[in-house]
C-alpha cells in the first residue's frame, strides 16, 4: 500500500507532466530525470530522438521555465501539497538536505532511484526550493529557497570546509558551532553532509583523505580504533573493536591486523601483542633499547627501581624482563649497589 507522503509525490509529478503537452518535451523531462527509470545524458536522449544534444539541453531548459511559471500561478494545485511536505522534512534537517537523505527521510525508508528522482524534479520548478547540482565538490542537495539559493549554500559548504582544514584535525559539530554563527547545530550538520570534500565518523568531521574519519585501509582502522580507545591495545582486541564498529567494511582477521600492524611505523609493539600509537611517544627498539635510551637521556647513573620505572612507562612488559636485560654487561655497567650506568 503505498504511504500517503508517496501518494502526495506521485500526485504532484504526475499532474506536472501532464502540463507539458508535446509528448517528445514530456519524453525527454521523463528520461532526463530519470522518472521512470535510469536518468539520461543529453547525448542518449539525443541519439534516440535523432537531435542534437544542444537541442535537448533548449527543450529541457524550455519545459522547466513553462512549469516554473504554470507553478507560480498556482496552475498545478498537487504542487502545493509537495512542496509543504519537502519544506517540513528540511526544516526538520538542518533547512538544506543531500537529495538521498531526504528522500530517505521524506518514505521513511531507503527510497528508490525513481523516487528520488521525483523529489529532484520537482524541486527544479518549486519557487519554494532551491538545487545543489552534484559536481567534484558537492553532492546533490535540496534546499529551502528562503534559507539561501545554491551559490549560497556552496559558499557555507566551503566556509566549513575552509575552517576543518585550518584546525588541521577533526572537528566535532559543537567545535564548528563556536566558530559558526547558525541557529543550531543541526543546520551545521546539514551543510557540511554536502561536501565531498567532507567525510564523517563517531561524530567527528574532517577531510575525505583524513583516515581519523575515512578509514580505507585495515591499516587506517586500525589507527582510528588506537586513536579513539586512546591506550594500548592488544591486536585481537582491535580485531574485536574492527568488527563492531560503523566501518564500511569490518570483516577483517586477526591474523590480517597483526600483519598490517608489524609493517606500518604508526604502530609500536610495546607488550606481547600489545600495540600503541607512535605519536603517543612510544619508539620502536628492545627492550635494552629502552633502557639504553633512558640513561642517555639522563645523563648519569639511575638506580634499578628507576629504570624499572621509566621501561614500564614504555613498555607493557614484566619488570622481571627488564631486571633480566640490564644484566647485559656488554651494554649496561653496575655503578655502587643498586645503579646502573652504560657500559
Amino acid at each position: 500500500m503505498m504511504s500517503q507522503n508517496a501518494e502526495i509525490l506521485e500526485k504532484a509529478i504526475h499532474s506536472s507532466l501532464s502540463i507539458i503537452e508535446e509528448d517528445r518535451e514530456r519524453e525527454i523531462i521523463t528520461r532526463r530525470f530519470g522518472l521512470s527509470g535510469r536518468r539520461e545524458t543529453l547525448e542518449q536522449i539525443g541519439e534516440t530522438l535523432s537531435i542534437t544534444r544542444e537541442r535537448v539541453r533548449q527543450l529541457e531548459k524550455a519545459v522547466l521555465i513553462h512549469l516554473q511559471i504554470v507553478a507560480e500561478d498556482g496552475e498545478i494545485p498537487e504542487l502545493a501539497s509537495a512542496e509543504k511536505l519537502l519544506v517540513r522534512n528540511l526544516t526538520e534537517t538542518g533547512r538544506v538536505s543531500r537529495l538521498n537523505d531526504l528522500a530517505d527521510k521524506v518514505y521513511g525508508r531507503t527510497a528508490t532511484p525513481t523516487e528520488r528522482s521525483g523529489i529532484y524534479f520537482i524541486a527544479h520548478f518549486s519557487k519554494n526550493l532551491t538545487v545543489v547540482e552534484e559536481n567534484d565538490n558537492y553532492h546533490v542537495a535540496i534546499g529551502i529557497a528562503e534559507y539561501g539559493d545554491s551559490s549560497k549554500i556552496r559558499e557555507r559548504v566551503d566556509e566549513i570546509v575552509t575552517i576543518i582544514r585550518r584546525h588541521r584535525k577533526p572537528m566535532t559539530i559543537d567545535e564548528l558551532d563556536e566558530r559558526l554563527n547558525y541557529e543550531h547545530p543541526d543546520h551545521i550538520k546539514a551543510i557540511a553532509s554536502i561536501s565531498k570534500q567532507l567525510a564523517t565518523l563517531n561524530e567527528m568531521w574532517g577531510l575525505t583523505k583524513w583516515p581519523e574519519v575515512n578509514p580505507k585501509n585495515i591499516r587506517d582502522k586500525i589507527y582510528v580504533i588506537l586513536e579513539t580507545k586512546k591506550q594500548p591495545m592488544h591486536f585481537s582486541e582491535i580485531a574485536k573493536e574492527i568488527k563492531e564498529s560503523n566501518f564500511r567494511r569490518k570483516n577483517v582477521t586477526v591474523q590480517a591486523i597483526h600483519n598490517e600492524l608489524i609493517k606500518d611505523p604508526r604502530f609500536i609493539l610495546i607488550g606481547r601483542g600489545i600495540y600503541a600509537l607512535s605519536t603517543w611517544g612510544y619508539k620502536k627498539g628492545t627492550i635494552s633499547d629502552i633502557i639504553r635510551s633512558n640513561l642517555e637521556k639522563a645523563g648519569k647513573p639511575l638506580t634499578r627501581e628507576e629504570i624499572v620505572k621509566r621501561v614500564l612507562r614504555a613498555r607493557k612488559v614484566k619488570e622481571t624482563t627488564v631486571l633480566l636485560n640490564l644484566q647485559n654487561k656488554k651494554l649496561f655497567k653496575k655503578v655502587g649497589k643498586n645503579s646502573y650506568e652504560l657500559a
